[in-house]
């Protein structure tokens, strides 16, 4: 009787614990893969590999204008400067050359005191300068120690600014051996810078004259060749 009871205890309790089959194991196993498989998605969501770099892309169509903004509020007034320097302004005209020439073929002129040739210039200018040239062939002959004198003149007066503009030639007393009557011309220059003269009609001339203490001798300009007075205006 006893035996038989146990036998029903055991039995019974086979009941209340089945074993499993081989179909309740597969189960398992697939529920323990699935819950692997979300924990790895859920570890790894959003995360890619990277692949290779793709072909660049065509540049896109130009946008158009922005809608302008509206003005910014305006600013403070700065510091106040310091007084500047009174400055003039001067208006300083172009100079322009202003020159003359006055020639002549032969003068041949044989005086010893007056004017020899002259030259008419319209000077533009108050405060300028006139710069004047005599080219030609000059002569002085005496028997005793003499000296002559070539030189401008403007408006009949001569230079006074700053000096006269003059040449001279001095002729010492000859020897026996070499007469002192000796006629020889040469090419002379006369030439020279005035100041000091006012704007308009300017009459310069050439004049011969003598030599201070000393005698006149017998004197010759332009011989046979050309003789000239240069004119220019310059500026100081």
């Amino acid at each position: 009787m006893l035996s038989l009871w146990i036998a029903f205890l055991l039995g019974t309790s086979c009941l209340l614990l089945p074993s499993l089959s081989e179909p309740d194991n597969l189960k398992v196993k697939q529920r323990a893969l699935r819950q692997k498989d979300l924990e790895i998605i859920d570890r790894y969501n959003g995360l890619c590999m990277q692949g290779s770099m793709g072909p660049s892309g065509r540049d896109g169509t130009p946008g158009v204008n922005g809608i302008p903004g509206t003005p910014g509020i305006p600013g403070r007034d700065g510091a106040r400067g310091e007084k500047g320097e009174c400055m003039r302004e001067s208006l300083v005209e172009p100079w322009t050359p202003n020159y003359k020439q006055c020639a002549w073929s032969a003068l041949n002129y044989g005086i010893d005191l007056g004017k020899i040739a002259e030259c008419t210039f319209t000077k533009m200018r108050t405060q300028s300068a006139l710069r004047v040239v005599f080219s030609g062939s000059l002569r002085l002959k005496c028997k005793t120690a003499c000296c002559q004198r070539w030189y401008f003149t403007f408006n009949g007066a001569e230079c006074s600014g700053p000096l006269p503009i003059e040449a001279i030639i001095y002729l010492d007393q000859g020897s026996v051996e070499f007469n002192s009557t000796i006629n020889i011309h040469r090419t002379s220059t006369v030439e020279g810078l005035c100041e000091g003269i006012s704007s308009g009609l300017v009459d310069v001339a050439v004049w011969v004259g003598t030599c201070a203490d000393y005698p006149r001798g017998d004197a010759s300009t332009g011989w046979n060749s050309v003789s000239r007075i240069i004119i220019e205006e310059l500026p100081k």
